[in-house]
């Protein structure tokens, strides 16, 4: 869940969950151990807040399974950067969250459409019981919570109550994020990736619910007219981002930045093909990666997402961000 115009650091401390959902884009689940050691993500965290980055939004694998997970917020927040946490909800236990309380700016919570949909997503007949019963908890902990819905081609009719369940819950923020075919949805969910009809359904329903309810709805797809109006912040700018313009830079133009488990740096998201990676953090600092990362051939890729896009049969809306991680990969083949 993110905070709107903010430069993120998304880290993923673990790919181990308790949970082994269809829709995992890291493929995480009980049996996987890939973890980060904390030393290795505080020294990016560090050096991230250094290039700019000033929110520090922690996902998995499920992050309350992170021993140190309070110690790595306590890092970032130490460095003046606000942070975030994705989680399942069914480890939220009072200590837990006494352990995150002030440390948190926003809790986010999965929450995959009615009771039955969900339990079918996560595969554990407990997920939404358990999930539920924690919320109390959640709310007494004193720690922002919102909710983040994942869009498929079958479930727009389930908003709405998403919607309500999270209001009677005493959320404040709902996200609406359309299914990536990554990870574990590329065999298990082959076609449930909302098509352009769903996606224009989403952003009818988001619309209602924003004038119906008093949650604030993120919905990530952006419209090709902004695509046409807004380019600069889709194509970068031109300036001088390597070299002799200052590191600083980074931060103004590439978010998210993306840690994955086992220490490569990637631009936007989780999978994004590694020959645009800024390396590894097992070898070389953060801030050795930025000044000497190449980003012509990402820069160049993100121009021709755009022009695919915004052309004359573009799509009305699209997952920006999933777009150009798509696109990674086939240029990856193509190259």
């Amino acid at each position: 869940m993110t905070l709107p115009g903010r430069a993120f650091l998304q880290v993923h401390p673990t790919r181990r969950c308790n949970l082994r959902c269809l829709h995992c884009y890291s493929s995480s689940g009980p049996d996987v151990a890939e973890t980060t050691e904390l030393p290795v993500l505080q020294r990016a965290v560090a050096d991230a807040a250094a290039l700019g980055y000033d929110v520090l939004g922690v996902s998995g694998g499920e992050p309350t399974l992170y021993r140190p997970l309070d110690e790595l917020l306590r890092t970032a927040r130490s460095h003046g950067m606000r942070t975030t946490v994705t989680s399942n909800g069914m480890l939220l236990t009072g200590r837990r969250l006494s352990e995150l309380a002030g440390l948190v700016d926003v809790l986010a919570i999965s929450l995959d459409g009615v009771p039955d949909s969900h339990v079918r997503m996560r595969r554990d007949p407990r997920s939404f019981t358990t999930m539920e019963r924690r919320l109390p908890l959640v709310r007494a902990s004193g720690i922002p919570f919102g909710f983040i819905f994942t869009l498929t081609q079958f479930n727009i009719h389930e908003l709405a109550w998403v919607a309500d369940f999270a209001v009677a819950a005493g959320a404040t923020l709902l996200q609406i994020h359309p299914l990536e075919a990554e990870g574990n949805a590329v065999e298990a969910l082959p076609d449930a990736v909302p098509d352009v009809t769903e996606m224009l359904f989403s952003v009818l329903e988001a619309a209602r619910l924003r004038t119906s309810t008093d949650l604030v709805i993120q919905l990530d797809l952006v419209e090709r007219g902004n695509l046409l109006s807004q380019a600069d912040r889709f194509l970068l700018d031109d300036g001088d981002v390597r070299g002799t313009g200052p590191v600083e830079r980074l931060s103004s133009w590439l978010s998210p930045l993306v840690v994955e488990t086992d220490g490569t740096v990637v631009p936007f998201a989780y999978g994004f093909d590694r020959r645009f990676a800024l390396g590894n953090l097992h070898e070389a600092p953060l801030s050795a990666q930025a000044r000497s990362w190449d980003p012509a051939p990402f820069r160049s890729l993100c121009r021709s997402v755009h022009a695919d896009l915004a052309g004359e049969h573009g799509p009305a809306f699209v997952n920006w961000y999933d777009e150009v991680t798509r696109a990674s990969r086939a240029a990856s083949l193509v190259g």
